[in-house]
């Protein structure tokens, strides 16, 4: 379902979102190239994200952090859980 925004730009955005759009650009209407800069600033966001969980990933790892891993994801992900809330508790 798609939902509609209004946005108010100044002059020079305004020229910016024309010069990228319509005949001879790559998107038909500024709506178009509105939408592909959002999804890219997700996108870069999510990566940002992803990195970051690697890298506390890799700092897990290097700290001795670990857990051997069973076959079972759920059963080792419920033992890690009881464990983290005994130690907490």
């Amino acid at each position: 379902m798609s939902s509609s925004i209004n946005l108010s730009l100044t002059d020079e955005l305004r020229e910016f979102v024309d010069r990228n759009t319509g005949d001879g650009s790559l998107y038909a209407t500024p709506s178009e190239f509105l939408r592909s800069l959002i999804r890219q600033k997700k996108e870069k966001l999510e990566a940002a994200e992803l990195r970051q969980a690697i890298i506390s990933g890799y700092r897990d790892a290097i700290s001795g952090n670990v857990y051997e891993f069973s076959g079972d994801l759920r059963k080792d992900m419920n033992a890690f859980q009881k464990k983290n809330t005994i130690n907490n508790d």
